[in-house]
């Protein structure tokens, strides 16, 4: 006869190898996340379009890091961006840029530059060097300007003097037109991919005129721009044989967008982008894809009404891979290219504003599996985030600059 008590025993161990057996090389393994991190209600009762879109489900650094505090009393810094050298190229909202120098905690201050408009969320903004930065000491950056009878989001180019006290030749290469009469949303990052084009972002400047810009392909609000160093369109571009288009559009449909990077392996493009109330959006960027602001979003108007016909999903329309609700409102953000911190490799970090942390992103088929907060307890507006031999560099509205580090 059969022992029942022995037979019991043999399938116990027959399903606990099945369930064992597929995982002993460790690939393809998502982190166990515990409960989401955001605990706060939503401003919306809007469902997901697919399960882990939001609030997904949170996870913990294991590795020792620390944090330190390389600077403070910084004036009102808005991007901070890694030189060949080791040391930080920092722009100021006021109108010009520093070099800080970690060996001795020293800034020097770079001037020349055309004038901003410092109001709002306007000024100096985003900065990215030459990719032949080390030959030519040529930089790009963003900034307000005064245009017309408004303002509007531009880009210029100029060389670093020698000494390193002013910049040389400085150039417009490109505007986004329409000028308009506002002090928002400017978007402003900018981002090299490896065939040395930018790609740069804009804001649809928040006003009702602007925001159903957004969709047009005629205008520059609302959008991420591919061009060259002299600011013409990429080769290549979705829209560069489109009648009443601009060449130099990449994609259309976005709010305001002031997170841009390159994924290290994928060479994808991703952003993240400010939502209204709720709806911040975390997007794979495809060339000549619609991201469907302000026809489709997760948030509501800051008053608490519906946006348009208040809906979520449309045909054409791309779906964010992530949203949050309430919002991140997420500025600079950095991809984790080393092995310092081997879980942190290729996971996203971005600095937020409102929300006064740096949002660990975990990212697996494209797709988010788990997130963390960093740096919560600083109670600052992280405004850009940046990365450099193994460690994060930091820049807060609050003025202070961090370096993370593996312990």
């Amino acid at each position: 006869m059969i022992n029942i008590r022995n037979l019991c025993c043999l399938l116990v161990l027959v399903v606990l190898f099945a369930c064992n057996s597929g995982n002993v090389s460790g690939q393809n393994k998502s982190p166990k996340g515990g409960e989401p991190v955001e605990t706060e209600k939503p401003n919306t009762d809007y469902k997901p379009a697919f399960k882990g879109q939001t609030r997904i489900g949170s996870v913990s650094t294991s590795t020792p890091y620390v944090v330190e505090k390389l600077a403070e009393g910084l004036e009102r810094p808005w991007a901070v961006v890694p030189m060949p050298d080791g040391r930080l190229l920092i722009t100021h909202i006021k109108g010009y840029m520093t070099i800080f120098s970690g060996e001795n905690n020293s800034s020097k201050k770079i001037e020349g530059f055309p004038p901003v408009v410092a109001r709002g969320q306007g000024g100096m903004l985003d900065v990215s060097l030459d990719p032949l930065f080390e030959q030519n000491r040529m930089i790009y950056w963003s900034y307000s300007e005064k245009y017309g009878n408004g303002n509007l989001t531009a880009v210029a180019k100029g060389k670093i003097s020698t000494d390193e006290t002013k910049i040389e030749n400085p150039t417009v290469i490109f505007r986004a037109t329409p000028e308009l009469n506002s002090s928002l949303h400017f978007g402003s990052r900018i981002v090299f991919d490896k065939d040395g084009h930018m790609f740069v972002s804009t804001g649809e400047r928040s006003n009702p005129e602007g925001r159903k810009q957004a969709q047009w392909l005629n205008s520059g609000l609302g959008k991420i721009f591919k061009i060259t160093t002299d600011g013409k369109p990429a080769p290549g571009n979705p829209f560069i044989n489109t009648a009443d288009a601009l060449p130099e559009i990449y994609c259309y449909g976005n709010r305001n967008v002031q997170s841009l990077d390159i994924h290290p392996e994928t060479g994808d493009l991703w952003e993240a982008e400010f939502g209204p109330r709720g709806g911040d959006e975390l997007n794979l960027i495809k060339p000549g894809k619609n991201y469907g602001w302000p026809v489709i979003t997760y948030g509501l108007e800051y008053s608490g009404f519906k946006i348009g016909d208040g809906i979520q999903q449309k045909e054409g329309m791309e779906q964010p891979v992530y949203y949050w609700d309430p919002v991140l409102s997420p500025s600079g953000m950095a991809f984790y290219k080393g092995d310092e911190i081997p879980e942190w490799k290729n996971n996203l970090f971005i600095g937020g504003l409102s929300s006064m942390h740096i949002a660990r992103l975990v990212i697996k088929d494209n797709k988010v599996v788990g997130e963390e907060r960093l740096l919560s307890d600083k109670q600052d507006r992280f405004r850009d985030v940046a990365y450099l031999n193994g460690a994060l560099y930091t820049v807060t509205d609050g003025g202070k600059l961090y370096r993370i580090r593996k312990k």
